[in-house]
């Protein structure tokens, strides 16, 4: 696998959990990593940690639903490093209820973050790859749920099954300036968000939270193993680092079995 050396990532959401983990994995394969987060003192940390394990790494505020601070954050970025090659469009949240109680703001918020904050933030990295046919890899945080449904998600369903439409077209406009896209597609990965999600399903279906890792999130899977975090990280790094067009336009599943392509 080639390696990152001169690239530089924007990753937002990567404060923690996945985010965090590309952003640690592509600073140590040598890529400058700028960590956006909607919490600055938290980005600020996780840059900290980089540097003090040896790598290149900045902090910035940004807030992916608003159009100013993504080109700010971005702006930063490329004055810190000097290029951009590498978006990650990782920020996201959960909000769990039926679709006859699913709040119109909260519909709102979760299309704004996920699917307006993936084009926001395409739109200000493209500025950059763009220019002199510079070229990058955009790699959109999608889920199983790209491409299955499950009860008490319908936005988030909605919204990731939107990054395939966003990433395919990229993939068709972006080629001739050599700039790529693709979709990871996990599956439960036990971060916070996650975990926030285990007690309010168990609520809302009315049985254990046992039982909602076991015959919920994990029923499907080979194995009854979550996915990790280094897992995605790792898929991360091969499609950043992949040498030609041959992916681009795609969604690579990463879900121990659960879902199939």
């Amino acid at each position: 696998m080639a390696s990152l050396d001169g690239k530089v990532a924007l990753i937002t959401g990567a404060a923690s959990g996945i985010g965090k983990a590309i952003a640690e994995l592509y600073a140590k394969n040598g890529a400058a990593v700028g960590i956006a987060d909607i919490n600055q003192q938290a980005a600020d940390a996780a840059a900290a940690e980089i540097i003090a394990a040896g790598g290149k790494a900045i902090g910035v505020a940004m807030d992916v639903t608003d159009e100013a601070a993504v080109n700010a954050g971005t702006e930063k970025v490329v004055a810190a490093f000097g290029r951009l090659d590498i978006l990650i469009s990782n920020a996201g949240v959960q909000i769990i209820n039926p679709i006859d109680q699913f709040a119109f703001a909260d519909w709102k918020k979760m299309l704004a973050i996920h699917l307006d904050g993936g084009f926001l933030t395409t739109k200000a990295a493209l500025q950059h790859m763009y220019k002199g046919d510079q070229g990058g890899i955009v790699i959109y945080m999608g889920s199983v749920h790209s491409h299955e449904a499950s009860k008490l998600k319908s936005a988030y369903v909605t919204a990731k099954h939107g990054l395939l439409g966003l990433a395919r077209t990229l993939a068709k406009e972006g080629a001739a300036h050599n700039v790529r896209s693709h979709v990871i597609c996990p599956g439960f990965v036990r971060t916070p968000l996650v975990e926030k999600q285990i007690p309010e399903q168990a609520k809302e279906l009315g049985i254990s939270e046992a039982d909602v890792i076991k015959n919920v999130m994990l029923k499907d899977t080979v194995d009854g193993v979550f996915t990790t975090v280094e897992d995605i990280a790792q898929t991360a790094l091969y499609l950043a680092t992949f040498p030609s067009a041959a992916l681009t336009g795609q969604s690579f599943v990463v879900s121990h079995g659960w879902y199939m392509q």
